[in-house]
């Protein structure tokens, strides 16, 4: 199991990268504008599967006191981009790094995408 060992007087606690990715995730997720994290193939076949996979669209680097972040998500249209990305930016450090006690170096927003309303797209569509 790769992460972070922290040492205890009782022992080592190790923390997964898969834990610290999917603390990006959900923290991402939280601020408004949002729509969904971006995942690629493997995420939409965890997902057909009925997984639902906590760190799509996250990649995570971390070393022993440090942790990098790559977000891939999809925003909803009519949002500012480069707010909804900082806000994202700021929540995921700063839940990272208050749950797992590690210094966030980077948070790096890909846009992959621009959600658009369901109730527009069926009301234009003829039945």
């Amino acid at each position: 199991m790769e992460g972070r060992s922290l040492p205890s007087e009782l022992g080592a606690i190790r923390i997964a990268d898969e834990v610290v990715a999917i603390i990006a995730g959900l923290a991402a997720t939280e601020i408004d504008g949002v729509a969904s994290m971006s995942g690629g193939i493997a995420g939409g076949i965890a997902e057909a599967l009925g997984r639902k996979n906590l760190s799509k669209g996250v990649k995570v680097e971390v070393g022993e006191e440090e942790a990098a972040v790559d977000l891939y998500l999809i925003v909803r249209y009519g949002t500012r981009i480069p707010d909804v990305a900082w806000s994202v930016q700021e929540n995921v450090k700063k839940a990272i790094e208050s749950m797992t006690g590690l210094k966030v170096v980077k948070v790096n927003v890909h846009v992959q995408g621009v959600s658009f309303p369901q109730q527009k797209a069926d009301e234009e569509t003829p039945k």
